[in-house]
């Protein structure tokens, strides 16, 4: 039986007691005294059952307020080591995001420093280029040497004035390449700083709603990153600078693209050439990663160009240059790029308003890429790649080429060589262009009209 029942069983018999006590006293004069005592021995040992039983309920409640405290005690202990421990993690993340802030404003300094030095080479290419086929004419225009001319070490002095330019221009383009893999290594350790400070935030994110479900609050379920998923989404958000920007895709880790914000979109540049400072004639795996300087030439990298396409319908535009200074008028075409299991083939369909442009026809299967080191064109006894240099979607070898090689100004015989392996397109009305610039850049279909 629990205590307040028993308590109330004593005090009903108690009462009960007293109320009986003067009929007795009445019914039985002669025993008065002795009645009277023993009620009140009864009422007296009662009242101390009574007081004793309250005692131990006074003490039992007390000993389970104690308890109560104390939970509540180690309950607001706890709240507060999570506060203590969430205020660590941002004053770490603060100053993790000032260190990737510095590490970035160095590799933008040496990036420009490489450009003026890519220049400056550029310019000395062009004189030493310009001096061997002045040298290459005035060898081509020697006669015979005859043995009575007293002049006849002449052409062995130019033989060795251009052995010591060609090696003075080796020497030039491996400190290009040195600096350029400076370049790369400080833009791909950037890179793994910027997804290791994405992944502390979602850490952080995470440990910050499970602290606010033990507190018994709502938790936010927003994006975790807050990083647009291409340029015409930044457009979208408001920018306007063409630059540099770090994106996401819905299935890719960030990176870090080029964007062309024009006055009504916003593009995403998938590969840039103007100056031949990048080497194109690289494997599968340099394609498929992506290669050079987002400052300078690059090629995105087909997983990337791959997770872009994913999202949605885009538009592939094309804007050449040829040798000439000429622009050609742009190409556009809706786009789509199969993943690596479907040897990353393209799909095109041609969108172009105006009928004399450049053309690039996929088919209805679609064109694999293709490398040297994977044959994957629709030739079937040459490798394209192989052939003509670089990578591409080759269906035959002779269509186009955009990451050929970087051919500069030759003389005629030069020009015959290397003109097979250089950067061209054909034109819709068959005429083969040879291409000095190009940009090609995607964007949204539906934004693209």
């Amino acid at each position: 039986m629990k205590m307040p029942q028993l308590l109330i069983l004593l005090l009903t018999g108690l009462v009960q007691a007293g109320v009986s006590f003067p009929a007795e006293m009445r019914a039985l004069p002669g025993q008065g005294k002795r009645a009277s005592w023993d009620d009140m021995n009864v009422m007296a040992h009662g009242l101390l059952q009574l007081g004793q039983g309250l005692k131990e309920h006074v003490d039992k409640t007390k000993a389970q307020m104690r308890d109560v405290n104390a939970k509540l005690k180690s309950f607001n202990g706890t709240v507060a080591e999570l506060e203590r421990r969430q205020l660590e993690q941002d004053e770490a993340l603060k100053a993790r995001s000032k260190e990737v802030g510095d590490r970035e404003r160095l590799v933008f300094a040496l990036a420009k420093e490489v450009v003026v030095k890519v220049e400056e080479v550029k310019k000395q290419n062009e004189d030493i280029n310009s001096r061997m086929d002045g040298l290459e004419e005035k060898m081509a225009g020697v006669e015979p040497v005859d043995s009575n001319y007293s002049d006849h070490t002449r052409v062995p002095l130019i033989q060795r004035l251009l052995f010591v330019q060609s090696r003075r221009i080796d020497q030039l383009v491996e400190k290009i390449k040195q600096q350029q893999d400076k370049l790369e290594k400080q833009s791909l350790h950037l890179q793994a700083l910027q997804n290791k400070v994405a992944h502390k935030r979602v850490k952080s994110q995470r440990r910050r709603d499970e602290e606010t479900a033990l507190r018994g609050e709502a938790a936010n379920d927003g994006n975790q990153s807050g990083l647009a998923r291409d340029c015409h989404e930044l457009f979208v958000q408001g920018q306007r600078t063409s630059g540099i920007y770090t994106i996401q895709t819905e299935s890719s880790q960030p990176f870090n693209v080029l964007c062309d914000m024009t006055s009504e979109r916003g593009w995403t540049v998938i590969q840039k050439r103007h100056d031949g400072s990048q080497n194109f004639n690289l494997e599968w795996e340099s394609y498929k990663r992506g290669f050079g300087s987002l400052n300078g030439e690059f090629w995105l990298g087909l997983e990337n160009i791959h997770s872009l396409s994913e999202q949605g319908q885009y538009i592939l535009q094309v804007e050449l240059t040829d040798w000439a200074g000429q622009q050609q008028p742009p190409a556009r075409y809706r786009f789509h790029l199969d993943g690596e299991e479907k040897k990353f083939t393209l799909h095109l369909e041609d969108e172009s308003p105006s009928r004399d442009r450049t053309i690039m026809s996929t088919g209805a299967s679609g064109l694999p890429f293709s490398t040297g080191d994977a044959d994957n064109d629709l030739t079937a006894d040459v490798n394209c790649a192989d052939l003509l240099s670089g990578g591409w979607w080759f269906s035959s070898c002779g269509e186009s080429n955009l990451n050929g090689r970087y051919v500069r100004r030759r003389t005629v015989a030069r020009r015959q060589r290397s003109r097979r392996q250089g950067m061209f397109w054909t034109s819709s009305k068959g005429q083969k262009i040879s291409v000095k610039t190009s940009l090609l850049k995607i964007a949204p279909a539906t934004m693209a009209q």
